[in-house]
């Protein structure tokens, strides 16, 4: 256990992977979850205030954290998933067999001010972590330019070293979504720490390992597992064929729970804007003379077995906690 809680804010496209990954850290007794705000991705923004809302009423959690509200002149749509289209991966909804219930806010405050004042309001503490595009962040830098430098940590889940990409052949969903806003917050002085498809798409998800997580009948933290993984798993065979899911945003979650589980490499990054056949790509100068300096830290190997054990031990503590 850490001596102190890592206070974390989570900016999302929810998605069924993100959506996990939520789940995760909102019952993580490590984390202090500040806030989790709205962007727009795999979903629309208005569905992915949607999603957020009926994540945590599902949860059924004593203390929710802030939630920041996706701003429609900030909805970015990611087109394709690898020529499949988002919502067969993800369902109509984004959330697979998960119905959305979502009461209206009397009072949502747009992400890019949620996300402004937790840090205002902690500087130097909190480490934001971003599964979806990088939209939310360029905003905030922009209404307040010393935004990114408050933080303890910025992890984002995005972009691909030698793998290429999973929305087009060169470019990671989250990078290609809004590449501009991707490559301003990469330029920015703030500690950054990327975790790529390289490393992401290593921690796998397939049934038998499904069958062995931790289950209680009535539980809402498992019967909202129930409606997230096994749609992800099927339409994983019927649409891509592959016999498991790739569970990207617990490798990000990780990152910040237990970075002891990952090697990583000072590098020198940009990203691509404007190529026609490679916009949002990543690019890495791996030269011994190179004209940049390192400006990130990028993850390079994860130990597997470790951030499969952390998933099933929140679960179980969460569970043994529903239950008593």
């Amino acid at each position: 256990m850490r001596n102190r809680k890592t206070k974390l804010i989570i900016d999302a496209d929810p998605g069924i992977g993100d959506a996990i990954a939520i789940i995760i850290a909102a019952l993580d007794p490590e984390i202090d979850l500040l806030a989790v705000t709205a962007c727009a991705g795999v979903v629309s923004g208005e569905q992915a205030n949607r999603n957020l809302q009926t994540i945590f009423n599902r949860l059924e959690l004593a203390k929710h954290p802030r939630n920041g509200f996706c701003a429609e002149e900030s909805d970015v749509l990611i087109p394709t998933l690898q020529d499949v289209a988002a919502t067969i991966l993800h369902g109509e909804n984004g959330l697979g067999n998960c119905p959305v219930t979502a009461a209206p806010r009397a009072t949502p405050k747009q992400s890019t001010k949620v996300l402004v004042d937790a840090v205002r309001d902690n500087p130097g503490k909190v480490t934001l972590l971003t599964l979806g595009p990088l939209t939310n962040l360029k905003l905030a830098a922009d209404s307040s330019p010393g935004f990114l430098q408050e933080l303890e940590n910025l992890i984002c889940l995005g972009g691909s070293i030698t793998t290429g990409g999973n929305v087009t052949a060169a470019a990671e969903g989250n990078f290609y979504a809004d590449a501009q806003a991707a490559k301003s917050v990469m330029e920015s002085s703030a500690h950054k720490i990327l975790v790529p498809l390289d490393v992401s798409s290593q921690l796998f998800l397939n049934y038998s390992e499904l069958d062995r997580l931790p289950r209680a009948d009535h539980s809402a933290i498992t019967q909202l597992l129930d409606q997230l993984l096994p749609y992800s798993l099927r339409v994983s065979r019927r649409h891509l064929g592959q016999e498991g899911i790739p569970l990207h945003e617990i490798a990000a979650l990780c990152a910040v729970t237990r970075s002891q589980i990952f090697s990583r490499r000072l590098m020198s990054m940009e990203v691509e804007t404007e190529g026609k056949l490679t916009k949002g790509m990543t690019v890495f100068d791996q030269r011994n003379l190179r004209n940049q300096d390192s400006n990130i830290e990028v993850v390079t190997e994860i130990d597997t077995r470790a951030a499969i054990d952390y998933f099933t031990g929140v679960l179980w503590n969460a569970l043994e906690s529903e239950l008593r």
